[in-house]
């Protein structure tokens, strides 16, 4: 909350990353990692001469038409309407709410930098299954799930089981007072992608929103319904 106005340098916060010990010997485990995603814009960055955000826009955003969604740095404004993000935190010993709508998003810099829309994120994830993003080869490894997490490279690969639509790929995210849905089935022809916030102090976001994702998955893709959510509401 003290902090969320604050610019940070992708090499100040691999840096930080890399001062902590390692979780587990290379090889032997899994675990989701935010640091990797900036490693990965130092290195699109480097191999490419260009930033991140030039290199977004010429490669994803411009062909795609993505015409609503930017890389905003540490601009700690939404352009036009938005949906507020609401922060639930404890402060001596009491929960609180406060709207932290304006932030600097330099926090998560290639991982969660970024400001879009529902509709946005239902042509990308449409786009990417579809193949008009990637060679063949390269989305089959990026939906080849490995280890205990179901992950490949960028996507989560769940299946629903053979009366509920099968495989679905997914990678959901969250930045302070937002979440982000995306889910596809293979082929990009049905979504669900969803902004999320939760402006109830008495609720408690990390028990409650497990339960009535299970729901809203199942909603979707077992339900028969299109997926595509409201797009009025630009989120983070």
């Amino acid at each position: 909350m003290d902090n969320r106005f604050r610019t940070y340098r992708p090499e100040e916060l691999v840096r930080f990353a890399l001062s902590k010990p390692a979780r587990f010997e290379p090889g032997t485990d899994q675990s989701y990692s935010n640091t990797n995603y900036t490693l990965a814009l130092l290195l699109i960055e480097k191999i490419t001469g260009r930033s991140y955000a030039e290199e977004m826009r010429r490669r994803i955003l411009g062909p795609l038409g993505l015409s609503s969604t930017v890389v905003p740095g540490a601009q700690t404004e939404i352009p036009g309407a938005h949906a507020h993000g609401y922060y639930r935190y404890e402060d001596a010993g009491q929960w609180k709410v406060a709207d932290v709508t304006r932030q600097n998003p330099s926090l998560l810099p290639g991982t969660g930098d970024m400001i879009s829309t529902t509709q946005d994120l239902h042509t990308f994830i449409s786009a990417l299954m579809g193949g008009r993003l990637l060679p063949a080869p390269l989305l089959a490894e990026m939906r080849t799930p490995h280890g205990k997490l179901g992950y490949g490279l960028g996507l989560f690969v769940q299946d629903l089981g053979p009366n509920c639509g099968g495989t679905v790929f997914h990678h959901n995210g969250s930045t302070l007072g937002y979440g982000a849905l995306m889910y596809s089935t293979p082929d990009g022809s049905k979504t669900l992608t969803a902004s999320l916030t939760s402006g109830d102090a008495a609720i408690d976001l990390m028990q409650e929103f497990p339960k009535a994702l299970e729901k809203l998955v199942k909603e979707v893709f077992c339900g028969g319904h299109a997926g595509v959510a409201d797009n009025a509401a630009p989120t983070h």
